[in-house]
């Protein structure tokens, strides 16, 4: 067995890897009731799927001899960018109070989305 031959069957690996991750997140994007919910279906499931997709590109392009690295540079900004957007997608939903309440703190505490600063004003207090 040539080293070819090994990497089409990674290749073909990966893209079942990817394939069976791109689908679960996106029969979970439509299946769950919520906004909270759903948006762990695409950040987490779908940036594997989407990685192990990458991934198979790259090995792809290095067994036919004209490798490249951009996939890399796209599954690192894929991987930075998916969590932070699903934070803040999840702080727009608490502050809309379109979700359930988060627990409370424990010792007394707030949690550090919830907190009022002075100077904070809220859209009911803007002037037009």
């Amino acid at each position: 067995m040539t080293w070819a031959e090994i990497g089409t069957y990674a290749v073909a690996v990966f893209l079942l890897i990817g394939a069976f991750f791109t689908l679960v997140g996106a029969i979970g994007l439509f299946r769950l009731s919520d906004a909270m919910t759903r948006i762990h279906a695409p950040t987490k499931v779908g940036t594997m799927g989407i990685g192990a997709l990458l991934l198979a590109s790259m090995t792809s392009g290095f067994v036919a001899g004209d490798g490249s690295f951009h996939e890399l540079l796209i599954m690192a900004f894929l991987f930075v960018t998916a969590p932070i957007s699903a934070n803040f997608l999840s702080k727009v939903n608490i502050h809309k109070k379109s979700s359930i309440e988060p627990p409370t703190a424990p010792n007394g505490q707030t949690w550090s989305t919830l907190v009022e600063r002075e100077g904070d004003e809220g859209p009911e207090s803007e002037t037009v």
